[in-house]
C-alpha cells in the first residue's frame, strides 16, 4: 500500500465551497462532486486539517501578536478580524465546532469518504493543549509546572491556587505562547491522552500526529529537565502503549508522524506506519540533486516505503514559489513516484503561491496555473492507471554513460511492476543541465522480449531490445529538469 494523501485546510475549503454554491456548506453536506474529484485523481486518504475547536485565548493571541498580524498582511492583504480563527493546533477540545458541521457532520463526511473508497485522516496534537483548555484550570497537574516568573510560562488561577504552567515548545524554537505543555513524565497525563487517542480512533481511519517526536521519553526529559515533576512517574514510551491499545480495537488504523531530527526510524520502530521525509524535501528545496540520489539509494527500502514524501504542506513554502515550473514538475514526479505515502497539499495542484498562516480561515483568491494544472492532471491520471504506487518497486542505481560523464549522479530512477509483462520507470533529472546515464531494469524475463517504451507524460514511443537492456543497460539522455514516466510493454516475443 502506497497511500496518496490530500491535505485539506478544512476551514478555508468549506468557506470556499459555501461561496461557490451560494449556501452554507459544512462537513455534513459536502457536494458529491468533491468526493468524485478526489476519487478520479486517485487519492486514497483525505486529511482534514483544522477541524477541532480552537481555544478562545488562542484566537485572542492570534489577533494581537505583531508577527502574526504582519504575516496576515502579507498572505491576505484584505484580511479582517473575522478571518482570524486562531491556530488549529491550540485546542480547546477534540470536537468539531457547529459551524463546521459538528460531530454529526464529521460522521457523515467520513461515511461518504468510505463509500467512495477513501479514508479519513485527522490531527492529533499530543504535546500540548490550547492555553485556555479546561484542563488548565481543572487539572493543572497534567501540565509541566515551573516556579513563578520562569520564562515561557503563564499563571493560571485554579481552585487549588495559582499554578505556573509552561507553554508548549520545540526546544529549537520559541515557545508557542497560545499553548500549554502537557507533562508526559506523569502516568496520569499519559493515561488521559491515551483515552483521547482511543476516542479519536473511533471517529476516523488514521491520525497525523503533530510533532510526534517531542514526547519521546528521552527527548521530553531533555527538553524539560529544569522543570520539576511530581506524581506517579510514567513507565516507557507513550506511543508504544497508545498505538497498541488503538490497534487492538482498530487493527487497520494508520499512524502518521510529523517528525524531524533523524528520529524517523525510532518512531517507525515503536509503531508508526509512516513518518515525514523532511530530508527529501530539504534536498529538493536546496537543489542538492547528488545528495538526493544518495539519500534514496542508501536508505533501506522499507524505511522509504514508510516515509511521507511531499513538496509542500501547511508548514512549508508553497512549491510554486519555491521551484520554477520545470523544477516543480521534476520534484512533483519524484515525490509522487516514490514508494511510501505521497502527500499533496490543498492548492498545490493549481499552483497556489501563497503560504497561508494556519491562524487564518480564508485564503486569497489566486488564478490557477494552467500549465501546472494540466501536468498534474496527466501525472495523476497515469499514476491511477499504471503501476506506480501499487506494484513492486526498486530504486535503481544509474551508471555513467561514458568515463568522463558524471551526470548519472543527477538521476533518480524508480522501477514499478504490478504484472509480469509490463513495468514502469519514473525518470527524474534533478540537474539544470542535460544528463545521461545507463540503468538496468531488474525485471524477470527482460532479455527475452522486445519492448515498447511509452512516455506517459508526453507523446513519444520508443522500441528497446530486452537483451541489450539486460547486457548494457537502458541508455537515457534527458533534458534539464526532466520529468519522464515510461511504461514498458512487450512488442513481441524474442
Amino acid at each position: 500500500m502506497h497511500p496518496l494523501l490530500y491535505e485539506l485546510n478544512a476551514r478555508c475549503w468549506l468557506l470556499e465551497l459555501s461561496s461557490q454554491h451560494g449556501q452554507v456548506i459544512d462537513l455534513g453536506n459536502v457536494p458529491e462532486a468533491e468526493f468524485q474529484t478526489w476519487q478520479r485523481l486517485g487519492f486514497t486518504h483525505i486529511w482534514l486539517m483544522g477541524i477541532w475547536t480552537t481555544c478562545s485565548r488562542a484566537r485572542e493571541f492570534a489577533l494581537t501578536d505583531a508577527s502574526l498580524v504582519q504575516s496576515y498582511r502579507q498572505a491576505l492583504p484584505d484580511w479582517t478580524p473575522d478571518d482570524v480563527t486562531g491556530s488549529p493546533y491550540a485546542l480547546a477540545e477534540y470536537q468539531v465546532p457547529n459551524h463546521l458541521g459538528g460531530e454529526e457532520g464529521l460522521r457523515k463526511f467520513r461515511q461518504k469518504l468510505n463509500e467512495h473508497g477513501l479514508k479519513l485522516i485527522l490531527d492529533f496534537v499530543p504535546n500540548h493543549t490550547g492555553i485556555s483548555h479546561p484542563w488548565v484550570r481543572m487539572r493543572p497537574e497534567l501540565y509541566v509546572q515551573a516556579t513563578p516568573g520562569t520564562p515561557d510560562t503563564f499563571a493560571t488561577d485554579t481552585g487549588m491556587g495559582v499554578f505556573w504552567v509552561a507553554h508548549g515548545k520545540d526546544p529549537f524554537f520559541p515557545a508557542w505562547r497560545d499553548t500549554a505543555q502537557l507533562d508526559y513524565r506523569r502516568e496520569d497525563t499519559q493515561a488521559v491522552m491515551r483515552e483521547v487517542l482511543r476516542s479519536l480512533a473511533a471517529r476516523c481511519d488514521g491520525l497525523r500526529c503533530d510533532m510526534a517526536m517531542l514526547i519521546l521519553e528521552d527527548v521530553f526529559a531533555k527538553t524539560w529537565a529544569t522543570c520539576p515533576v511530581k506524581g506517579t512517574p510514567a513507565r516507557g514510551e507513550f506511543w508504544t502503549t497508545a498505538i497498541a491499545e488503538v490497534r487492538e480495537a482498530h487493527p487497520d488504523f494508520l499512524f502518521v508522524a510529523e517528525v524531524y531530527w533523524d528520529l524517523e526510524q525510532n518512531l517507525q520502530r515503536i509503531g508508526f506506519d509512516y513518518t515525514y521525509d523532511k530530508w527529501l524535501y530539504d534536498h529538493l528545496a536546496n537543489d542538492n540533486y547528488a545528495e538526493t540520489q544518495v539519500h534514496l539509494l542508501d536508505l533501506p527500502s522499507e524505511f522509504i516505503r514508510r516515509s511521507v514524501h511531499f513538496l509542500e504542506n501547511h508548514d512549508e513554502q508553497r512549491a510554486s514559489r519555491q521551484f520554477s515550473l520545470d523544477e516543480h514538475r521534476a520534484a512533483a514526479l519524484l515525490s509522487l513516484g516514490l514508494p511510501g505515502m505521497r502527500l499533496v497539499h490543498h492548492g498545490q495542484l493549481q499552483g497556489a503561491r501563497t503560504r497561508l498562516p494556519v491562524q487564518l480561515g480564508r485564503r486569497p483568491s489566486e488564478p490557477p496555473d494552467p500549465e501546472l494544472t494540466r501536468f498534474y492532471e496527466r501525472l495523476l491520471g497515469a499514476l491511477r492507471t499504471y503501476s506506480v504506487g501499487r506494484g513492486e518497486f526498486v530504486i535503481l542505481r544509474p551508471r555513467s554513460a561514458w568515463s568522463e560523464n558524471t551526470s548519472d549522479h543527477c538521476f533518480v530512477i524508480v522501477q514499478w511492476q504490478s504484472s509480469p509483462d509490463a513495468f514502469d520507470l519514473v525518470v527524474v533529472n534533478l540537474a539544470a543541465q542535460s544528463s545521461q546515464c545507463y540503468v538496468t531494469p531488474t525485471v524477470p524475463g527482460l532479455a527475452r522480449r522486445e519492448w515498447v517504451m511509452k512516455d506517459l507524460l508526453g507523446e513519444e514511443k520508443f522500441w528497446r531490445n530486452g537483451h541489450e537492456m539486460q547486457q548494457r543497460g537502458l541508455y537515457l539522455a534527458v533534458p534539464p529538469r526532466a520529468a519522464q514516466l515510461f511504461h514498458f510493454s512487450p512488442a513481441r516475443s524474442a
